[in-house]
């Protein structure tokens, strides 16, 4: 077991929250998909009241902590594994919880993610009874051989319902999650998932381009040749089409995988993007705070039981803590910055950090003649075709 870090690195009890985002670790799923790296964990069963206790006892703790104490909250987001495989009232708990312990902006953003497999009409009523107000539903693909492959317990059409199910329950923010450069995909395929994800009018749509993460099955079965990687210039070509083809209708590219109808932006994780701060709870969950002189982060014990073994004695799970230093902070920066399509203020770095960003980054100039980098309009932002090298870009700084 790894040596017990500090509940939260020490700077941060001298330093008081303003506006911050909450985020809630389900690990628990059916099965584990094969490509998925997340920390998550296949079950047939698992301790959803014991599970839950904890989750509130963390919450208590950090709320008992004066600088947390004092915060806003602005969003919440349930993440996993599966939180729709909860029920509704254990949700439900949750938010009491949060909602007794912290003020909570009245238009606060609450996320859940949920497997089309594992909801219906009745459980997407009751979520949105319990006090959440936007849906993300993993349906990463419509075509059943790439859904089979993908190793979703849903079909397609268990997600068709699920969205249907969610605008009769009320939910008028919904997301559609959809993977391409799958195995064998081709372009026209990739062109009907999109095509087919907007017949159900979805308010946001997050396309990721799949990537074979080391540890996980996919990445072994690519390393023996059982998989193959689609060909650099039909993963672009997807990419491009997703841009045509969501631009489009209507919906703005605002980060890199993610697309939004107007004002239906992810908030959550735009906070993410924009260095602010935010908790987390559950088992491996991650925070993050903008303290100090570069900021800190720390982490919870990943395996379940052995975080709320944890919870249960001490009242957190932390095993893992961190002030950055400067370098950090500034690649950090500049990579979450990048993300967006809008870029980062020049003006906002200099503020942050006390230099230009030619000075501490000077290879940033040789990105610019590159064409991969530009500054416009006082914001650093990808190009077009820095856009389709992003990791790359994003390497440099980091």
């Amino acid at each position: 077991m790894p040596p017990v870090a500090k509940r939260i690195p020490n700077a941060i009890s001298s330093r008081v929250m303003g506006a911050f985002s909450l985020y809630v670790h389900i690990p628990y799923c059916r099965a584990k998909c094969p490509y998925c790296d997340f920390n998550s964990y296949a079950a047939e069963r698992w301790p959803e009241e014991r599970y839950i206790a904890a989750l509130c006892a963390e919450l208590r703790h950090y709320a008992a902590d004066a600088a947390w104490h004092a915060g806003t909250i602005e969003t919440v987001f349930f993440g996993g594994g599966t939180p729709s495989l909860f029920a509704p009232a254990s949700i439900e708990r949750v938010l009491h919880t949060v909602a007794d312990l912290w003020s909570i902006a009245a238009d606060a953003e609450v996320t859940l993610e949920a497997n089309p497999g594992t909801v219906s009409r009745q459980t997407l009523r009751e979520f949105r009874t319990a006090g959440i107000n936007r849906v993300s539903f993993g349906v990463q693909s419509f075509w059943p051989q790439h859904l089979q492959v993908l190793g979703r317990i849903h079909g397609a059409e268990d997600a068709v319902a699920a969205v249907g199910w969610a605008r009769e329950a009320g939910f008028d923010n919904v997301n559609v999650d959809l993977i391409f450069a799958l195995p064998q995909q081709i372009l026209a395929e990739w062109e009907g998932d999109l095509r087919r994800a907007l017949t159900l009018r979805p308010d946001h749509i997050s396309a990721y381009n799949l990537t074979y993460e080391e540890g996980t099955p996919f990445h072994v079965l690519r390393s023996r040749g059982v998989l193959r990687q689609l060909p650099e210039e039909i993963e672009v070509a997807m990419f491009t089409r997703t841009q045509e083809i969501l631009g489009g209708a209507g919906y703005e590219h605002y980060e890199i995988s993610n697309y939004a109808r107007p004002g239906r932006t992810c908030r959550h994780n735009v906070n993410y993007w924009r260095s602010g701060d935010y908790l987390g709870v559950g088992a491996g969950a991650h925070s993050y705070a903008a303290t100090g002189a570069w900021g800190a982060r720390w982490s919870n014990e990943k395996i379940p039981n052995r975080y709320v073994e944890a919870v249960e004695r001490r009242g957190y799970a932390t095993c893992f803590s961190e002030t950055l230093n400067a370098q950090q902070a500034r690649g950090e920066f500049v990579f979450l910055g990048l993300r967006c399509r809008p870029g980062f203020s020049a003006a906002a770095f200099h503020e942050r950090f006390g230099d230009d960003l030619l000075n501490v980054f000077p290879h940033a100039a040789d990105l610019q003649t590159e064409g991969l980098l530009q500054c416009a309009d006082g914001h650093w932002r990808l190009t077009a075709r820095g856009l389709m090298l992003a990791d790359s870009v994003f390497a440099t700084f980091l």
